[in-house]
């Protein structure tokens, strides 16, 4: 089977990489029509992103082999030995062609990473956290009458839903990297963060009056969605803090029960266990 890099390691390969600019973004999505034509459920980059930022939060750190299957195949993680590069999927035509994806992803990752990390008090910094949050229904409805027309009675997504939807499908499939933890305070902290990223999963039903997609675009959103939108992406800074501060899951270790001293011993030796390996 062919094998591309990168290793399991993205760190390594996007430390100090520029953050993705429209250029990039447009091959980003044309990839992903490219994967299409070979596996029917690749999702949105929006999507992605959204994947992406909870693979961020995750308490533990989940490898490109056990990641990329589950978002672009069939969920199946990949064998693959750390330092090895990983194998090529489905639905990819080619090694460059999986190995430019991650080259993207990989600095998108770090550019996610730096921002979350970064002491920002406002959403307007600089350096504050952008997730890559579509607004389809201000796009469409800047579009001339007649291509709108073409789109008449299709199901149109709400601002950054796609981007939650993507989110929640990371949390739902490492349910237990997400599990809540003993300390009742940092059990509500979760419940909180999650709770204002799903509210985003839900239609925006209010009055439209914003447009997301430009400045001068007709209105498509409502002042109570960009106000979620706002919630959600603190909720992100706090979701990464909450296990950053935590650490990896630890394992609890069971020692089997020994047998009492007049037991066989458990080696089948036919002696009792204090005649033999409780000696």
């Amino acid at each position: 089977m062919n094998a591309v890099p990168p290793t399991n390691d993205l760190s390594a390969n996007a430390a100090g990489a520029p953050a993705l600019g429209p250029d990039e973004l447009d091959a980003l999505d044309t990839l992903l029509d490219d994967l299409r034509t070979r596996e029917e459920e690749i999702p949105q980059w929006e999507f992605c992103d959204g994947f992406l930022a909870a693979l961020a939060c995750t308490r533990r750190s989940i490898a490109p082999a056990e990641f990329l299957p589950m978002l672009l195949g069939d969920g199946e993680a990949l064998e693959v030995a750390d330092g090895e590069p990983l194998p090529l999927l489905p639905a990819f035509a080619d090694a460059a062609q999986q190995a430019r994806f991650m080259e993207l992803w990989s600095r998108r990752w770090d550019e996610v990473q730096r921002q979350l990390d970064a002491d920002v008090q406002s959403l307007d910094h600089d350096e504050a956290y952008a997730p890559e949050a579509m607004d389809m229904r201000g796009a469409i409805a800047s579009l001339p009458e007649a291509e709108r027309a073409e789109m008449q009675g299709q199901e149109i997504p709400s601002f950054a839903q796609i981007w939650a939807l993507g989110f929640m499908f990371a949390v739902e499939n490492w349910p237990d990297e997400w599990a809540a933890p003993r300390d009742k305070e940092a059990a509500q902290w979760l419940d909180d963060a999650l709770e204002r990223i799903v509210a985003l999963t839900e239609d925006d039903t209010g009055k439209p009056e914003v447009c997301m997609y430009s400045d001068d675009g007709p209105p498509s959103t409502s002042r109570a969605r960009v106000e979620a939108f706002g919630e959600a992406i603190w909720a992100v800074y706090d979701l990464r803090q909450l296990w950053k501060s935590m650490g990896p899951r630890v394992e609890t270790l069971r020692k089997p029960p020994e047998p009492g001293r007049n037991d066989p011993c458990w080696c089948g030796s036919g002696k009792k266990f204090k005649k033999c390996h409780g000696a």
